[in-house]
């Protein structure tokens, strides 16, 4: 009577853990990409409220100056508004920036917004993104 062998050979539990590697590496790169994606859009949807604040403030009271600039539960970006020129806010001028929080792995990421919709990406030499002086990118390889 032969003995009878139970379990895994050596090779099959190698085989096993090189095609879970393969798996991993392909699969981990693009969810991060989706993270990121996940993250920028905090960005964008925080500046598009600040830009409708600031237009719904300029409609009542003729100046841009004073509209509420608050960006209360955000994690991912750090917010400001200026005259685009680095000054404060104006009667008829405004840019509000979204900059990365590099804790949050968001490091290199600034978006603007100012009166005239303009909207601006730039992402600080951060391979495969590319600036822009037109639209939000928020994808890698991606422009307007």
């Amino acid at each position: 009577m032969g003995k009878t062998s139970r379990g895994f050979t050596i090779i099959e539990i190698l085989i096993a853990v090189a095609i879970i590697a393969i798996l991993v590496a392909i699969a981990l790169p693009s969810y991060q990409d989706y993270v990121l994606r996940g993250k920028i859009t905090e960005a964008n949807s925080t500046l598009s409220d600040l830009r409708l604040r600031a237009e719904k403030f300029f409609a009542d009271n003729r100046t841009y100056v004073g509209f509420n600039q608050a960006t209360p539960g955000t994690r991912y970006f750090a917010f400001a508004c200026d005259d685009g020129a680095g000054g404060a806010v104006t009667q008829t001028a405004f840019r509000c920036t979204a900059t990365g929080v590099a804790a949050q792995g968001m490091n290199g990421f600034v978006y603007t917004i100012n009166q005239s919709n303009v909207r601006t990406s730039a992402f600080g030499g951060k391979p495969g993104w590319i600036d822009s002086n037109t639209c939000w990118v928020s994808k890698k390889g991606e422009s307007c």
